[in-house]
């Protein structure tokens, strides 16, 4: 579970921001991304989080975001996995919607070779080093041999990246100091402060002033000729 945790925000990060998008479920308004083909029967965590947002709202009612949970969550599972610890900035809110397509997008896939990985990554302003410290963390996580069998045998010579996983292969520290530091510049991607989102009761759904509104906001791209909502 630990593992799944910080893969949960990290697979949160990476679509329009750490929003806390991954963890709505489908509603007439909203289509989720846990059904993504990067997410969809792979995600596990959301009832732990659900359950640390019920603790949290019965003591402090509207205060920590579902986003911040998951910022707090990856960081507390280092920890207990005995990893580095950081200091998490906070103060996240809740985004009031979900994007699939842009999850299939933007989710780098177990095939993807070094290119690709490196531009999914540049695309969220990380680089080549925040590439192969956040790719550290699949030292306590799983794989399924399928998904790397075809590279055991033809590694490649003089890629950029060397240094770097020979500089953390053999030096612990080094590789905890880069990972707090890539997970923290990843924390912060796209994050919504001030009145921009909202702070939700219940992170599978978000608030139901919210959801009105957004319904609200269809019925008004109605077509008149069908009488059915407009696709969104």
């Amino acid at each position: 579970m630990l593992a799944s945790l910080v893969r949960l925000h990290f697979h949160d990060c990476f679509v329009q921001g750490c929003d806390g998008s991954i963890l709505l479920n489908n509603t007439a308004t909203i289509v989720s991304e846990q059904q993504a083909l990067p997410n969809n029967n792979s995600i596990r965590g959301l009832d732990v989080v659900n359950q640390i947002k019920t603790a949290l709202e019965d003591a402090c009612p509207g205060v920590v975001s579902c986003a911040d949970i998951l910022a707090l969550a990856a960081a507390v599972s280092s920890v207990l996995a005995h990893g580095p610890y950081w200091k998490v900035p906070l103060g996240r809110r809740d985004g009031l919607t979900a994007n699939r397509t842009l999850a299939n997008i933007n989710l780098p896939a177990p095939f993807f070779n070094l290119t690709q990985l490196k531009d999914s990554f540049a695309v969220q302003g990380l680089d080549t080093t925040d590439l192969v410290a956040l790719s550290g963390a699949h030292t306590f996580g799983r794989a399924h041999c399928s998904t790397f069998v075809n590279r055991l045998y033809n590694f490649s010579a003089g890629a950029d990246t060397i240094g770097i996983v020979n500089k953390f292969s053999s030096d612990q520290r080094a590789f905890f100091d880069a990972f707090t530091v890539s997970m923290i510049k990843m924390g912060n991607i796209g994050v919504l402060t001030g009145s921009k989102g909202e702070i939700r009761k219940q992170c599978n759904f978000v608030n139901k002033k919210s959801a009105e509104l957004d319904i609200t906001s269809m019925a008004s791209k109605e077509s008149p000729d069908e009488g059915m909502v407009s696709s969104f």
